[in-house]
């Protein structure tokens, strides 16, 4: 089981929202829309799909982390190696 899987249902309304972001800015470049216009609405969208990564990574320190950890071993290790990635990537992007 995921870590988010007892959200899964508000995962998936958030990033239907955040499809219809991205459809709305190719409607924006369709109609030759104001490129600053287009530019606010491109920030947006990357800020909705940066809070969404942040939820999903919480959720899977406090479970998939957490649970490998309280197992301890060259799993919790992997994990906690794993996590660490996923967080450089979050940083870079």
């Amino acid at each position: 089981m995921a870590g988010y899987t007892p959200r899964k249902e508000d995962h998936l309304r958030r990033l239907r929202r955040i499809e219809g972001q991205v459809r709305g800015l190719a409607r924006m470049v369709e109609d030759e829309k104001y490129c600053i216009d287009v530019l606010t609405q491109v920030s947006a969208a990357n800020s909705a799909l940066q809070s969404f990564a942040l939820s999903l990574l919480e959720e899977h320190l406090a479970h998939c982390v957490a649970d490998a950890v309280a197992q301890g071993g060259a799993e919790a290790d992997a994990k906690v190696k794993e996590a660490s990635d996923a967080i450089a990537r979050l940083v870079r992007s």
